[in-house]
């Protein structure tokens, strides 16, 4: 093998991790918007808090929205309303008045006469439609002057020419004249009524497209900055001109086309900034989480949750950027808490919402609000496979984001007017997408092969198979495992550790002695014990075993890591003592190493709790009078050699931690082995 070949395969892990890195950090800035980025933030009736601003090119200063409302308002109220004359009414109406006519008076008036009457029929029709006959009460009534379309022309008039229904009996009285006898008034003007229709009406599309038209036409800019002018000067409190001047100036400068070399400084910027961010989290879980820092699984499930955040957030505000808070950003630290630990997932919330200052506009309250959101979900959901604290948590981050948007709002307001209640509803839609995290969880758990709270109670359950196995091959191995359960799990309640994860590291962590069952004292039931036919170094051999073939055991079944880290460190590098010192009575020259458990050493709270747990409950076994004397000073002396021993170095625990647990640990012994009365006989 090459010495290149020998060094890349001595450090695989760590081109892994680089990879990982450069892929992460590509397909960021690949997602990232490209323009420019506006350095200031600022608000309204806030002074500005940097060097003078000056304007770098000339742009156009955008009206406000309520000017723009004002504007269009104003147009909509001078534009001429259109109306449309329909030509074919005035020539059936006279059709059916002179069919009428003829039909009722041809056989009592002359011929003469009869045309006499048809004419002044047809002179009144013709003096209505020639104003125009209204449809009814309409548009425009309020306008001096109208425009009428009569096919393709269009004519200006005066709205007071129409004839109105209201109108229409007096101007037909007055056109016909008084030249008629009161039965043939009566009968012509019965039948000049029954066939007037109206042939004028609104025409709503024309003056719709009229309104657009001007509409579209309208100025969305008060005036222009020229290049070189003073924006705002330092210390100068903004006016609510002077806001929507560096909001138009900001939009101007995030727009504008930039160079090949000015879009490469900006490529070069991100892909900095960003690298850097993503390594900040790489030396953090390097410095405290070594464990999953040497596991490129868990390395990659942490960082394909944060590119995921980002690709939705990026996506989300390319459809609508008023949507930005249903994202359900508060759903990666409740992932990442679940299957490692709440202060990994709080860092890994920040440096992505660092990323997401890049993406969305007003960054700093949008951090504010997601940054006090992830706090309170990491403070709020203590043990996530309970529904209840689930909702209950959620509840109270829905009700941060309300609050703290509630106080932005008045802060750059100055008041409650004009709150938009739509933004409250994003925040419910965002409680609820954040709800989808249990199957989320389970789905990262069949993906990656992690574990969850959620599994860890399905793995507490005696009727497991495994369990089962354990207690039906190994009884009294079972019912040690039993107290070393109980035992620990007071123990870390009492400082904060996770219960449920120790529980079930306890009750898994001697499943190795399934394999011989009877070479350990508490499976021994009828006297005969298979270590005196052998020597103290085969009977040593054997009590180690049960290490890794716990360890194959778990893994056969499919016990995640984390359960199996408990089988392999729950003795550390302890010595088995017993059969050491016989070893040693035979001869004094005995190689230590042989009698020495494997390691590795405990490395976590949880997992040194179990050392403790494990060594005190099978040592008090040999207390033939268990007083609470006696267990006090057992346990004083048994954790004492362990840390002499060195075997918590490499856990996060205090000493006061320690003295805590061994506090528990001689109460919860105390109470096993009580004195009961004695029953008369």
């Amino acid at each position: 093998m090459s010495k290149w070949q020998d060094t890349f395969y001595r450090n695989q892990n760590k081109v892994y991790k680089a990879l990982l890195l450069l892929s992460c950090m590509a397909f960021i800035v690949y997602l990232l918007p490209k323009s420019g980025k506006f350095g200031y933030e600022f608000d309204p009736a806030e002074p500005w808090q940097y060097d003078n601003l000056m304007a770098e090119f000339d742009f156009s200063v955008q009206k406000s929205d309520e000017q723009l409302e004002a504007d269009r308002a104003a147009v909509a109220e001078a534009v001429i309303p259109y109306y449309k004359r329909d030509t074919t009414v005035v020539v059936r109406a006279k059709q059916q008045l002179r069919e009428e006519l003829q039909a009722s008076l041809s056989d009592t008036l002359s011929p003469r006469k009869l045309k006499s009457v048809l004419a002044d029929g047809e002179r009144v029709l013709n003096s209505v439609y020639d104003d125009g006959l209204l449809v009814s009460e309409t548009e425009g009534q309020d306008r001096d002057v109208i425009f009428l379309r009569t096919g393709n022309r269009v004519a200006q008039r005066p709205f007071s020419r129409f004839v109105t229904p209201d109108e229409i009996r007096e101007r037909v009285i007055q056109e016909l004249g008084p030249g008629y006898s009161a039965g043939m008034r009566s009968v012509l003007l019965g039948s000049i009524y029954s066939n007037l229709q109206p042939n004028i009406e609104y025409d709503a599309e024309f003056t719709q497209r009229e309104l657009d038209n001007q509409l579209s036409g309208l100025s969305l800019t008060s005036g222009v900055i020229k290049q070189g002018t003073r924006i705002i000067s330092k210390g100068q409190m903004i006016s609510q001109q002077d806001y929507l001047t560096l909001l138009s100036y900001q939009s101007r400068f995030e727009s504008v086309e930039w160079t090949t070399s000015n879009y490469t400084w900006n490529l070069v910027g991100y892909i900095i900034l960003v690298t850097i961010a993503l390594i900040m989290l790489m030396l953090f879980i390097q410095t405290y989480r070594p464990l999953v820092y040497e596991n490129n699984v868990k390395v990659t499930f942490i960082y394909f949750n944060i590119v995921l955040m980002v690709a939705l957030t990026v996506f989300v505000v390319g459809l609508d950027v008023a949507w930005v808070y249903v994202v359900p950003v508060c759903i990666l630290p409740l992932v990442i808490k679940s299957f490692f630990d709440a202060r990994l997932g709080l860092f890994a919330h920040v440096i992505t919402l660092i990323i997401l200052g890049f993406v969305v506009s007003n960054s700093y309250e949008y951090m504010f609000l997601q940054t006090m959101a992830g706090i309170v979900t990491i403070l709020t959901v203590p043990e996530l496979y309970k529904r209840a604290n689930l909702f209950i948590s959620i509840g109270q981050i829905t009700a941060v984001y309300m609050v703290s948007y509630l106080a932005f709002f008045l802060i750059h307001n100055g008041g409650p007017e004009g709150l938009d209640w739509q933004v409250f509803l994003v925040f419910g839609l965002n409680g609820l997408a954040t709800l989808f995290v249990q199957p989320i969880i389970y789905v990262y758990e069949r993906l990656f092969g992690l574990v969850s709270d959620v599994s860890l109670l399905e793995l507490s359950d005696y009727n497991s198979k495994l369990l089962k196995e354990l207690s039906n091959k190994a009884p009294g191995t079972f019912h040690h495992s039993l107290n070393v359960a109980n035992l620990a799990e007071a123990a870390a309640d009492a400082i904060g550790a996770n219960t449920m994860l120790i529980r079930v590291g306890a009750l898994y962590h001697d499943v190795g002695k399934m394999a011989n069952p009877t070479y350990y004292t508490e499976n021994q039931s009828s006297g005969f014990n298979p270590h005196d036919d052998l020597s103290p170094e085969e009977s040593a051999r054997m009590i180690i075993d049960h290490v890794l073939i716990g360890i194959e055991i778990a893994r056969r079944n499919g016990l995640p890591d984390r359960i199996i880290d408990f089988i392999r460190t729950h003795h550390g590098t302890s010595l088995v003592y017993y059969f050491y010192k016989q070893a040693k009575e035979e001869n004094e020259n005995v190689d230590q190493s042989k009698f020495r458990y494997p390691g590795p050493i405990p490395f976590s709270r949880e997992t040194a709790i179990l050392m403790m747990a494990d060594s005190v409950e099978a040592a008090s076994k040999s207390l033939k009078t268990p007083t609470s004397l006696l267990i006090d000073g057992l346990v004083d002396k048994i954790i004492a050699k362990q840390m002499d021993e060195g075997q918590y170095n490499n856990a996060n625990i205090t000493f006061r931690e320690i003295e805590q647990i061994k506090e528990v640990l001689k109460t919860k012994l105390a109470n096993i082995y009580h004195l009961r009365i004695e029953y008369p006989e």
